[in-house]
């Protein structure tokens, strides 16, 4: 699929974006303040290019330099056909504001309606104004709360 934006190549992540993704992953959990371990973030690669439970994508310059990440899984629903969950999405700073985190949502939202989907979402934080005045250009905030229970 081609990009809104111009000079993006939007894909499943490959072998080759290991050195573009992990910034951005590491980045993304520090954002979150959730610290990983290197394991964690070698099992999660590999899990994303194995892409059976769960998919990466990589919004990249045409010269293969990773912008920004999504990374997602379709599920069941009880009502209605399988969701798309974005569950990280995360673009390099030096690039924010010029869409690429809008021309990965866009691509999700085309995956998920290729495949009869019943809906597409994410969560964020109340304070990630940043995020969430994008989200409010692009979805539409059903008022829901989450809620956790610790493990």
């Amino acid at each position: 699929m081609t990009s809104p934006v111009p000079d993006l190549d939007i894909g499943p992540l490959r072998a080759a974006d290991r050195a573009g993704w992990e910034p951005l992953a590491r980045g993304y959990k520090a954002f979150y303040r959730t610290p990983q371990t290197d394991a964690d973030y070698e099992r999660t690669w590999q899990r994303l290019l194995e892409g059976r439970v769960v998919q990466g994508l990589a919004a990249r310059e045409h010269s293969g330099r990773v912008l920004g990440i999504a990374h997602h899984y379709f599920h069941p629903t009880i009502w209605a056909g399988d969701a798309l969950y974005l569950q990280d999405l995360f673009v390099d700073e030096a690039v924010r504001g010029r869409g690429v985190a809008a021309a990965l949502i866009a691509h999700l939202a085309t995956l998920a309606r290729e495949r009869g989907a019943s809906r597409f979402y994410w969560t964020t934080h109340q304070d990630n104004a940043r995020a969430r005045a994008l989200y409010d250009r692009v979805a539409r905030w059903h008022g829901f709360l989450r809620y956790d229970v610790a493990l």
